[in-house]
């Protein structure tokens, strides 16, 4: 069977790293490719997939795509109106989005299993997920920080869909009242020198990225002691359940997570 990672750029990604260790461990004969597919491109490529492939990967900036392509969508995707993932079955293209339950998995992890209140940077598609997880978990109180309060308006309104207190603050305010979680969804270079700032005010930390690492949030909650999921651990764990999906078989996430560190480490 085929599968593949969609996205552009996608040379980067390390789902082909993940995906093969995973089918080396299941023992299947399956192939995981990287394939550059631009902006307004998944319709037509989806249209011309052949009977062998099973399973698709979907990045950015495809995500908002992949919910509208498919035939089939699961309940997260319904929410956000984002996935991350594609399987083919009968025909049937489903869309669904683990990043959800991938982003819980990998907080409990890491010793965070019941945040209260919550401080996300960033108001896209990611925090948007970020918000439906974290509001499964039993978080009250959700606060969005960014640049143009404009920009959060959909990931504010799934928090709101859920009854839950929600705030927006711009990005250059102070951060004082401390939190439980402090999530990054934005590039370090967003965050700049206040990295320290931010990590006092909060009892955890989940920073997205993952390359290169540490990132200054990650590097400042380390100085402090305090609990820092990567976004690695969300890539591993959201990538073990497309395996899942895909193949029907399970695999741990630290076997991904190990096969991502290695291409990181030979790049």
């Amino acid at each position: 069977m085929i599968c593949a990672v969609l996205g552009s750029p996608i040379a980067h990604s390390l789902s082909p790293a993940m995906h093969r260790a995973a089918y080396a461990h299941l023992g299947l004969d399956w192939t995981y490719e990287p394939v550059e597919v631009p902006a307004g491109g998944l319709a037509e490529f989806v249209g011309a997939l052949g009977d062998d492939v099973r399973g698709l990967s979907v990045t950015a900036p495809l995500k908002r795509e992949a919910a509208a392509v498919a035939h089939q969508r699961s309940g997260d995707v319904e929410t956000l109106g984002v996935a991350n993932t594609l399987v083919v079955e009968d025909g049937v293209l489903s869309a669904h989005n683990t990043d959800v339950p991938g982003a819980e998995a990998a907080l409990v992890e890491r010793g965070v299993s019941r945040p209260v209140t919550a401080r996300i940077l960033g108001g896209g598609a990611t925090a948007a997920s970020m918000a439906l997880t974290l509001t499964r978990m039993g978080v009250e109180t959700v606060e969005f920080v960014v640049r143009d309060a404009s920009r959060a308006a959909e990931a504010e309104a799934v928090v709101r869909g859920r009854g839950i207190g929600v705030a927006v603050r711009l990005l250059d305010e102070p951060m004082i009242e401390r939190v439980d979680l402090l999530v990054s969804t934005v590039p370090g270079e967003a965050i700049g020198s206040r990295a320290h700032e931010l990590v006092e005010s909060s009892h955890a930390v989940f920073d997205v990225v993952y390359d290169p690492w540490p990132t200054a949030l990650g590097a400042a909650a380390d100085e402090a002691g305090v609990p820092v999921v990567s976004g690695l651990d969300l890539l591993a764990h959201q990538a073990a359940l497309q395996v899942e999906l895909m193949t029907g078989s399970d695999v741990s996430a630290q076997l991904l997570r190990e096969a991502a560190l290695e291409a990181l480490a030979s790049r």
